[in-house]
């Protein structure tokens, strides 16, 4: 007999009386909003071998005697729940129990010495929980069939005080069939050992430990794993050519440790590494062009080392990359104009903080699917070319601290989804991007980038006389969009006198969030308030002041 109320949306407590049904063979409560504990009666189901309460609101401890009673069980799982208390010992009295998954609870002590006796486990997730002691080594043994061992995230330590991994990775050689290990943010300490190499193991991740030192030349003998994650540990000393052995190797996280020395140029003979992360350690040399043969790799983190020489244009043979971060290194060179070969490009793409030359290659305007595109504190020079509105999905562009100059693009209204806060073209805000008709209005003022200020020549005499009058002269920093002058034009003179508001609150709002004292800044919200009063003044609420700007206001400006 099987009961399976799975993802049913019921609400209420677990019923005692489903007790009376003596011949239930399993049991499938999970996915619902169940609440209060195991109800203890559920004991007497001495033929249940499935017993599935995963994803509910479930309290308490969990009952030792429907352990002890229902010994068939080959199949439990009590995960994100609120369970507390010790896991029940009397676990170990089901020998013929295959899966155990007990993670994102709450219990706490250790794993119990009764686990040695189920020889026949093959699955143990009991991550996420607040369990302590030593590393299990003694019950791995035990363990032949074991194919998935999760213990992320618990206060267990390795041993010999927590300096010593070897034991533990020498009793997984036990486990023959063994698929996937997750040992990440324990705080782990110690060195990798060489028994690490697991010839069956194809997931490891290692990631927010302690472990420090190099890692070891047997690493090439993971010959079927497909992601390895050592993320965020104190590991140390040249990336191993032997990296290149895992030939089934499709993800490598090795960012955030304090690895020294060049990329392996070894590394595009792995044909499935769809990921690489090597972000944050101390990297030195140039880029090898020879990554661009990965025709897999969709995802390449090399930011935050101290990488040198030109971005090679072979690298960007990688048709597939959705995300490129080479930012804060000490790049130099051009912009080669290949990346225009990234067409699948669409996360972002990132090269910031580097020593990079030159103008804007136009082939960045053929990146139609990028979203956000990053390319400050650079040494970039020329005009900002209006090609670039042909990228229409990105939400944010950043290409202040540069020596770039020009009016934006006429079309920059087909950058449709950037988003007011996400245009810099300087130090801080500058652009202001709204839903109503001055959407086109850009500037860039102060540090960071040149412009040309020809675009404020056009502008109504009452806006160009208020500036110059006001501030004593308007400095080729300042960029309006030759666009929105060209098409107030053939607006009504009422028209155009709101527009000359428009532009002139926006501008001076431009000016007061780039002076260099922070204390002369609006806040966001002050912007975001004086911003809506410019709304619905263009809407034609003709009462609106701008009380956050320079002092101005559409009452005081004349009819001019």
């Amino acid at each position: 007999m099987e009961i399976d109320l799975s993802s049913s949306q019921l609400v209420g407590k677990i019923s005692p009386f489903l007790s009376n049904l003596t011949r239930l063979r399993r049991l499938k409560l999970n996915e619902n909003q169940f609440y209060g504990t195991i109800p203890p009666e559920l004991s007497s189901l001495r033929y249940l071998i499935v017993f599935i309460v995963m994803d509910n609101n479930l309290t308490g401890t969990l009952p030792p005697s429907f352990f002890s009673n229902c010994s068939n069980l080959k199949v439990i799982d009590a995960a994100v729940n609120y369970f507390t208390g010790q896991i029940p010992a009397q676990i170990g009295d089901c020998a013929t129990l295959w899966s155990l998954s007990l993670y994102n609870n709450n219990f706490t002590g250790q794993l119990p010495a009764s686990f040695t006796n189920i020889t026949s486990l093959s699955n143990l997730d009991v991550g996420y929980n607040f369990l302590s002691g030593e590393l299990p080594s003694a019950m791995v043994r035990n363990w032949p069939n074991l194919t998935n061992l999760y213990l992320s995230y618990n206060n267990m330590s390795s041993h010999g005080n927590n300096t010593n991994l070897y034991p533990f990775f020498a009793a997984l050689r036990n486990c023959t069939d063994l698929k996937e290990v997750a040992l990440d943010g324990m705080g782990l300490g110690g060195t990798l050992p060489s028994s690490i190499a697991h010839p069956s193991l194809e997931f490891l991740d290692l990631q927010a430990n302690r472990i420090f030192g190099p890692i070891p030349r047997e690493i090439g003998n993971l010959s079927n794993i497909t992601e390895l994650s050592l993320t965020s540990n104190l590991l140390n000393g040249a990336i191993p050519e032997e990296i290149s052995l895992l030939s089934m190797l499709e993800r490598l996280f090795l960012s955030h440790n304090f690895f020294s020395g060049r990329i392996p140029l070894t590394l595009s003979k792995l044909k499935h590494l769809g990921l690489v992360n090597l972000a944050n350690n101390k990297l030195s040399g140039e880029i090898p062009g020879s990554l661009g043969d990965l025709g897999q790799l969709s995802y390449l983190f090399l930011n935050n080392n101290l990488l040198s020489g030109s971005i090679p244009s072979k690298l960007l043979n990688c048709e597939n990359l959705y995300k490129l971060d080479l930012s804060y290194n000490q790049l130099i060179g051009r912009i080669p104009p290949q990346i225009a070969e990234l067409r699948e490009i669409r996360i972002f793409i990132n090269l910031s903080h580097n020593h990079l030359q030159g103008p804007l290659p136009i082939e960045l305007s053929k990146l139609a699917n990028v979203l956000e595109m990053d390319l400050s504190s650079n040494n970039l020079s020329g005009n900002i070319f209006p090609q670039i509105s042909s990228c229409i999905a990105v939400t944010t562009i950043n290409f202040s601290h540069n020596s770039l100059q020009g009016l934006l693009p006429d079309s920059l209204g087909d950058l449709r989804n950037l988003q007011p806060s996400n245009v810099l073209l300087n130090d801080d805000m500058t652009a202001l991007v709204s839903d109503f008709g001055i959407a086109r209005l850009l500037m860039t003022v102060g540090a960071g980038n040149g412009g040309g200020g020809g675009a404020i020549e056009n502008m109504g005499n009452s806006t160009a006389n208020m500036l110059t009058g006001s501030i004593g002269y308007i400095a080729p920093e300042k960029v309006v969009d030759s666009c929105l002058i060209r098409a107030s034009r053939d607006q009504s003179a009422e028209v155009r006198r709101m527009w000359e508001v428009a532009i002139g609150e926006l501008i001076e709002l431009g000016i007061l969030c780039t002076q260099e004292t922070p204390s002369n800044r609006p806040t966001m919200l002050d912007a975001a308030d004086d911003l809506d009063r410019l709304k619905r003044y263009l809407s034609g609420d003709t009462t609106v002041t701008f009380a956050s700007s320079l002092g101005f206001s559409s009452s005081t400006l004349s009819n001019d």
